[in-house]
């Protein structure tokens, strides 16, 4: 017996961005479709003529074009599906399985009242089939909900059952004649092959409905698995006030999309104590059982420490293209690119990145007043810069190691901690900014830049004032 191809898919709404729950999810269903030799595909559920946009639709393209999650074929939109999934209504009507209703609004309220009131379902009169059909009435297509219960056994919750009681006969064709979610999101699936529906738990009840439909239809059920949301750092359901949901917002934070991807891993699936991944051993590591059953919740720092982790071990060149979006424009690439060993080992997003190395960028003569130049305001600060510089500028060998025996030397000399001069020189050079071990800083900036920095810093007066 042949084991059919594993085909995962991820079905955004267009009616927004690339929510960080979607993304996940995407992800998941990626990483399975990958570890499976298997095809993940995307479809976008645009058949919400008023909320979905073309802007939106790309919203979602774009984020998932960032997140670097590639899919395979091509891009099936639901709207134009529509043959389709009337086609399975008719089939289901001329099975049996559903009916013409022609109940109007009113009625149906006071049915849905009526039935809410007793502990039931809703069940429309015509469903028996043994009344008249009038002419020229609108009607909806509605399912007809078997009798029994219906099982499933989710990859992530385990085995979960319904009694059929509990279902509404859910509309499958509105009186207009578009599909509902329910029908359409079965047709789709079954018509794109899909083998796995990877998704949020809160689509759990939905799989016991279209499990129904499958049914109904002579159609194999796909496995399932429920992820459970992701919540905010306080435990709470995640929101505006927690300062990021889209990817975008992620982007704009500063995180590289390896990062993110590896983040977005960890956030609720492991196998191991395993923290930092890379695509290829995430790829291979992942299975559906690693998925955890409780809800995962946001953690920034523990984002910032893997997206830190990547930082480590990526291109030079790559870091630096990622970097020029968090930089002012006409920035000194080669002089960042110089510092980029140290930068990349110190940092744990773009926007950090681009603060420790700001020092590298200021433009001469460097403003430097309140708490930063209060070790230039010290009676010997200057006194320290005046006898130093001129053993910078005899200096031809501009290294880490030569720098930092002309310090030594200088602290042996006058018999003084380094702390006495090396914070007037640290506040010359970097006016306070995050920087690195001092001997770097000379190496990064240069020699030009030092000596000039230094200059500025002796014909300028920091006065309290």
């Amino acid at each position: 017996m042949t084991t059919a191809k594993v085909v995962t898919r991820f079905a955004p709404s267009p009616t927004g961005y690339l929510h960080i729950g979607g993304a996940r999810t995407a992800l998941f269903c990626w990483l399975y479709a990958r570890r499976t030799g298997g095809e993940f595909r995307l479809r976008i559920e645009d058949t919400d003529r008023e909320r979905s946009t073309p802007e939106a639709t790309q919203a979602i393209l774009d984020g998932m074009d960032w997140l670097g999650l590639e899919h395979d074929g091509v891009i099936v939109y639901q709207s134009r599906n529509m043959d389709d999934h009337v086609q399975a209504a008719q089939a289901l009507l001329d099975s049996g399985n559903a009916y013409r209703c022609y109940c109007t609004p009113e009625e149906l309220e006071d049915i849905r009242t009526q039935a809410r009131a007793e502990g039931k379902a809703l069940r429309s009169p015509w469903r028996q089939g043994d009344m008249a059909e009038p002419a020229g009435q609108p009607f909806t297509i509605r399912f007809k909900v078997p009798e029994g219960e219906t099982r499933i056994t989710d990859q992530v919750q385990g085995d979960i059952t319904w009694q059929n009681d509990q279902f509404d006969d859910l509309v499958l064709l509105r009186a207009d004649g578009t599909p509902t979610y329910m029908l359409a999101v079965v047709v789709d699936d079954h018509h794109m092959d899909v083998t796995h529906v990877i998704r949020g738990d809160d689509h759990l009840i939905n799989a016991g409905r279209q499990t129904q439909i499958y049914e109904a239809l002579g159609w194999n059920v796909p496995e399932w698995a429920h992820l459970p949301l992701i919540h905010g750092p306080d435990g709470k359901k995640l929101s505006k006030r927690h300062g990021a949901q889209a990817v975008t917002d992620f982007r704009d934070m500063g995180y590289a999309p390896e990062g993110l991807r590896n983040y977005l891993l960890k956030l609720g699936w492991s196998v191991d104590d395993q923290e930092v991944y890379a695509d290829a051993d995430a790829v291979a590591a992942f299975t559906l059982g690693g998925i955890n059953k409780s809800p995962a919740r946001l953690d920034f720092d523990k984002m910032d420490h893997i997206n830190g982790e990547h930082f480590k071990v990526m291109d030079n060149t790559a870091l630096l293209t990622g970097l020029a979006a968090f930089l002012p424009e006409g920035s000194n690439m080669d002089k960042v690119s110089g510092a980029m060993d140290s930068l990349k080992a110190r940092s744990k997003n773009y926007k950090d990145m681009a603060a420790k190395c700001a020092y590298l960028l200021l433009t001469r003569p460097l403003e430097i007043s309140g708490k930063a130049a209060k070790p230039l305001r010290r009676e010997d600060a200057k006194d320290h810069l005046q006898a130093l510089l001129p053993r910078f500028e005899k200096l031809d060998d501009w290294s880490g190691q030569a720098i930092h025996g002309v310090l030594k030397d200088y602290a042996e000399e006058k018999d003084i901690g380094f702390g006495k001069f090396g914070q007037p020189l640290r506040a010359a050079l970097t006016a306070g900014h995050p920087s690195p071990d001092l001997s770097d800083v000379f190496v990064f900036l240069g020699k030009d830049d030092v000596i000039g920095r230094l200059q500025d810093a002796l014909s300028t007066s920091y006065s309290e004032n």
